[in-house]
């Protein structure tokens, strides 16, 4: 499959950065590469290669001491990975006790950088890969073609296929991330190196061919393609990895574009029409389109605002509107079709007419002259919309389009004109993907959403109430009299707000969030912003407010009671355990209000609904939050099914999926599948962020497979319905489970004494959160509450340390427990049903496997060296002999329930990439805790400080799925 949802890094790494073979890890063969298989042998050869180049650029740059200091780090630490041993431990902490820090920064910048590389390797081995088993005629499961394959095997036709996607909704959301966002000099110059890895693949492919690589011509090319990649890597290393100020949401915006521009733009036409091929040339609608949360996302981040939402879609839309430009004075230049030598449609020649072309060596070529009108058309539209100015002009901008269906009406022009008159295969290269893309990215480019906190939306209704004399104490008011008040409101035609009255800041703000939604719905499309996320729904009350606001600024359309519609979807996310257990009833009691119903068939029929798995997590651990929201499937489900005998209201689930698989991360086509039958129907959002971002889209081609996996997966659960409801046995098994693991979670980390100060001082949270890392702060509010901490600094802090908590706590308990509650007598029985459960559900068996990842990934020797910055010694074994005792179970009853002794012994692409991979990680754990020693003892000046965020990358990237 592809990088990222196969979670594996490099399968070997063969080389340090310093570019010399190691032997040091126990675990791997003695000579990394000499016993490598041929299908793996590239793949070493890659590493061993871009090792060598790091090494010799860092020789060159720093000197032969700084190269000597790194293998001497590196040996040190491979030492301490391999035996625990206390001499080596010893030795390592004296020398890194007496590093300068210029020489801190050096060697984990060569640590970092080498991630960097091994990911990129990884990568190109990944598509090398996929195309051998493809020419093989070997598919992949998560491919188009598998997925198509088992329809057929259905019986399930074409044209049936083509049905269901035209009344599906398919969307990957990116989200912001305090560690990802990386400078976009280092993405290029990474995105070259990747490119010129292809290069030398083509190369070798041709000597091959040609006889062996005998020809002189080939060592020349290969030499000058070495030459780039030194360049590349030469120009890393003087490029400074990270921003020197406070990340900005601009900062933010502008790294998200940057995937568009790699990735997304030309890479989902592709999949399309690789989707249509496979059906044999049946059109498919353009169900699976993006969504973006940067610029919109305002819960617990002061710094979003109704600029920063106008700055994403004007910069979105110049972002779409200069591909259009581009591709369109291509398309002129390939189109030179002359009307005195093939036929044009009417509706071709009235279009070439109506252009203000007038050169007179165009004036035979139709197609030329309606292409440089639209290019004018274009231009004048990116000026109108974003200020910004075309790069050609053949003529003057003007006439600007307004609606981008207008400038796709011009594209259908001339395809109906080119297939009218033999001329359909100069549509295919160019055209039809221009098409795709103006279908699905508009002038948009990407729907932004909406999110702000339940409270905050009170906050403003009780001020807008109290200024207009309406009600003075709105939020002391209970829960049945704000939904009087708020439904009364919603049929009164009257807005709220007081022409002159003085408003707080607070107030101020949201009102403007709302009112830039309307503008820019207006300005660039309806598709522009079309949900409004509403963090920590609780009560009915909650989405009524949003509802309210809607209709202050002209977003809602007439009253309940007078055939309303609302432009915004209002979206409930459910995130603690007793939000999402309180889904259905909150939801059932919202359509039940009069009015509401009929609102939302009338706005559009759709309902989204968000799921939490950060905050359900961090509430009540991996295992009952898991389970609390396939209940919460499935009772939402329940409830729309009935709503359909009455409203035929489609109900769309967003999952709020993080990288770390405590945050609902791992393998994206297995998760969809493991979904509860019948809660995916072609519908499905998720949320993509932190470094699953880079890993599954900087590189394209694997960014098309990571979207190939979302459609296979949606089309595969929606029509063959793979998973079937679970047994009563098993219902009841996961219930008793859910309770003991919850008991187990809550015990450590809400009631133990002093946990919270353990945590803040044995991972790098403080660091995460003073170090201006990323523009949203680390907690929702100024304490040290793990309540109030969000849970992207909670997950990715545990992961840095290497226990990734999250992910796996509570359950070896909870297995103990159950194995335990009837006595010997009972125990085989108990566990009989949980191997069944393993084999038979995919909701308990991906699960299973997730942790089993997270174990794999997680280090108790790396653990205990973060424990030792906690200073109190008897808090500190306490509470990391109940984190190592809880692993012990976890792990065990993962042997008991699957059989299998080794972790991951179901992927061994991932297996072998822990084993070669980690030993260069561990160097920058070994640094980062010699210098938050150092930050936390006052010694922080800016290389520390610099230190510390640069480990925090390279340990990221390393790992690939920890944000």
């Amino acid at each position: 499959m592809t990088t990222a949802d196969q979670d594996s890094g490099a399968k070997r790494a063969p080389n340090s950065p310093s570019g010399t073979s190691t032997n040091a890890n126990a675990a791997s063969p003695a000579r990394p590469g000499a016993r490598a298989k041929d299908n793996e042998r590239p793949l070493v050869e890659d590493i061993r290669l871009l090792g060598r180049i790091l090494g010799d650029v860092i020789r060159e740059q720093e000197g032969v001491a700084a190269f000597e200091l790194i293998e001497q780090v590196r040996k040190l630490s491979v030492a301490f990975r391999r035996d625990a041993d206390a001499e080596a431990d010893k030795a390592l902490k004296k020398l890194l006790k007496g590093l300068s820090g210029d020489q801190t920064v050096s060697v984990i910048r060569a640590f970092t950088y080498f991630s960097h590389l091994a990911n990129l390797a990884e990568d190109r081995h990944h598509i090398r890969r996929r195309a051998v088993h493809e020419r093989a005629g070997d598919t992949q499961e998560g491919s188009i073609e598998v997925a198509l394959a088992r329809l057929r095997w259905a019986g399930i036709s074409p044209k049936t296929i083509a049905q269901t996607l035209a009344h599906s909704y398919v969307a990957p959301v990116l989200t912001a991330h305090p560690t990802e966002v990386q400078r976009k000099s280092i993405l290029d110059a990474e995105r070259d190196i990747a490119q010129l890895l292809v290069t030398r693949d083509e190369i070798k492919t041709r000597a091959a061919l040609s006889g062996g690589g005998k020809d002189a011509v080939t060592p020349r090319e290969l030499a000058a393609n070495e030459a780039q990649l030194r360049a590349r890597v030469m120009q890393l290393w003087q490029t400074r990895l990270l921003r020197m100020s406070k990340l900005t949401v601009i900062d933010e915006i502008e790294n998200a574009l940057s995937y568009y521009e790699s990735t997304f733009l030309r890479e989902i036409p592709r999949l399309y029409a690789d989707l249509e091929r496979e059906l044999g040339n049946q059109p498919v609608h353009s169900f699976l389109r993006m969504g973006q949360w940067i610029g919109g996302d305002r819960d617990g981040n002061p710094n979003v605002s109704a600029q920063t939402l106008e700055y994403a879609l004007r910069r979105q839309s110049e972002m779409a509107l200069r591909h259009y430009l581009t591709e369109v004075h291509y398309l002129g230049g390939e189109l030179s079709l002359s009307g005195g030598l093939v036929g044009m449609s009417a509706e071709l020649v009235a279009l070439a007419k109506s252009s203000p072309d007038t050169n007179v060596h165009r004036q035979d070529e139709p197609y030329r002259l309606a292409l440089t009108g639209m290019y004018a058309r274009l231009a004048a539209t990116l000026k109108d919309l974003t200020g910004g100015d075309a790069a050609r002009h053949a003529v003057a901008p003007q006439n600007a389009y307004l609606l981008a269906e207008d400038f796709l009406a011009d594209l259908r022009t001339i395809e109906a004109s080119l297939v009218a008159n033999h001329g359909a295969p100069l549509a295919a290269a160019r055209l039809h993907p221009l098409i795709r893309a103006v279908e699905v990215f508009g002038f948009h480019l990407a729907t932004v959403d909406l999110r702000q906190s339940s409270d905050k939306h009170e906050e403003v209704v009780a001020e807008l109430l109290a200024v207009a004399r309406v009600e003075s104490s709105y939020s002391a008011l209970d829960e049945m009299a704000k939904r009087e008040l708020l439904l009364r409101l919603l049929n009164d035609a009257r807005p709220l707000r007081v022409v002159g009255a003085a408003y707080s800041d607070h107030t101020q703000h949201e009102i403007a969030i709302f009112e830039t939604a309307r503008t820019v719905r207006a300005r660039y499309g309806a598709q522009a912003i079309r949900h409004y996320i509403i963090s920590h729904t609780e009560t009915v009350s909650d989405l009524l407010e949003v509802l309210l606001l809607q209709k202050e600024v002209g977003l809602m359309h007439g009253t309940l009671d007078q055939k309303a519609t609302n432009d915004l979807i209002v979206v409930p996310l459910f995130e603690t355990i007793e939000d999402l257990r309180n889904a259905a009833p909150i939801m059932r009691e919202f359509y039940a209000l009069p009015g509401i119903a009929k609102l939302v068939q009338r706005s559009g029929a759709e309902q989204d609904i968000m799921l939490g798995y950060s905050d359900s997590n961090k509430d009540g651990g991996i295992f009952t939050s898991n389970w609390e929201l396939y209940r919460a499937e499935i009772a939402l489900v329940d409830l729309f099914d009935e709503l359909a005998n009455s409203h035929n209201i489609t109900l769309r689930m967003f999952h709020g999926r993080g990288g770390t698989v405590g945050r609902g991360g791992g393998p994206s086509y297995q998760a969809i599948l493991a979904q509860p039958p019948g809660t995916v129907r072609g519908q499905i959002r998720l949320t993509e962020q932190g470094e699953v971002i880079g890993s599954k889209y900087a590189n394209p081609e694997i960014g098309r497979r990571n979207l190939e996996t979302l459609v296979a997966a949606t089309l595969e659960a929606t029509l063959l319905q793979p998973t079937k409801p679970a047994t009563p046995a098993f219902l009841k098994a996961a219930a008793a489970l859910s309770d003991a693991s919850m008991a187990a979670y809550r015990a450590l980390v809400y009631e133990t004494p002093g946990f919270t100060s353990y945590f803040f001082d044995s991972t790098p949270i403080r660091e995460i959160a003073e170090l201006n890392i990323g523009s949203r702060p680390a907690s929702r509010k100024a304490t040290q509450r793990i309540e109030d901490l969000r849970a992207i600094p909670w997950g990715f802090s545990w992961g840095q340390c290497r226990l990734a908590l999250p992910g796996w706590f509570g359950f070896g308990s909870a297995v103990e427990a159950l194995l335990n509650e009837n006595g010997p007598s009972g125990r085989k029985e108990a566990l009989a049903v949980l191997q069944k459960m393993y084999r038979q559900w995919p909701f308990f068996s991906t699960l299973l496997s997730n942790m089993d990842m997270v174990l794999a990934k997680s280090d108790l020797a790396l653990a205990s060296r973060y424990a030792e910055l906690v200073a109190d010694a008897r808090q500190r074994k306490k509470i990391f002999q109940a984190i190592e005792a809880e692993w012990h179970r976890t792990a065990n009853a993962l042997v008991l329930i699957t059989g299998e002794k080794q972790r991951l012994s179901g992927n061994a692409a991932l297996q072998r990439s822990i084993r070669h991979r980690f030993p260069y990680i561990d160097p920058l754990h070994h640094l980062q805790i010699e210098l938050v020693r150092r930050y936390r003892a006052g010694q922080g000046d800016q290389r520390v400080q610099t230190g510390i965020h640069i480990s925090i990358n390279g340990i990221a990237a390393g790992l690939r799925n920890t944000g």
